[in-house]
């Protein structure tokens, strides 16, 4: 038996939207914002998670303005997966497990066929509890 997926997809300001309905899965990818407002966007992705919903971030590393290749250049933009970590547990959402937090690499294929290396960060975190 298949699992019916659905989604939808929502247009919002992610530093001060305010869910309405909780969410099985809130996706933040490559939103490379300020210190400030990605905290706040954050803990509006981690406070939307239903019981038993994940949360993955994925984003450009800190690390990849020196060892990488691609993605912004302004490293006030850029951050960790321990940044990450430490905007989740001051999110209002006190029982987030996480699940993940670490710097990975991604290949990267130019134009001319050359291969290079992007170093992003990816965070996964679930909140406990069975699904609604």
């Amino acid at each position: 038996e298949a699992n019916e997926v659905t989604g939808r997809w929502i247009t919002h300001d992610v530093t001060s939207w305010q869910p309405i309905d909780p969410y099985d899965l809130a996706v933040v990818f490559y939103l490379q914002l300020a210190a400030s407002e990605r905290r706040a966007a954050l803990g509006v992705a981690a406070r939307s998670l239903d019981l038993g919903g994940t949360l993955l971030v994925v984003a450009h590393d800190l690390a990849n303005l020196t060892g990488g290749v691609g993605g912004p250049q302004d490293p006030a933009v850029l951050y960790t997966a321990d940044d990450v970590v430490a905007d989740l547990a001051t999110s209002g959402v006190g029982d987030l497990e996480i699940e993940r937090a670490e710097r990975v690499d991604r290949p990267v294929t130019a134009a001319d066929g050359t291969v290079a290396t992007a170093i992003d960060c990816l965070v996964r975190a679930s909140r406990p509890g069975p699904r609604s």
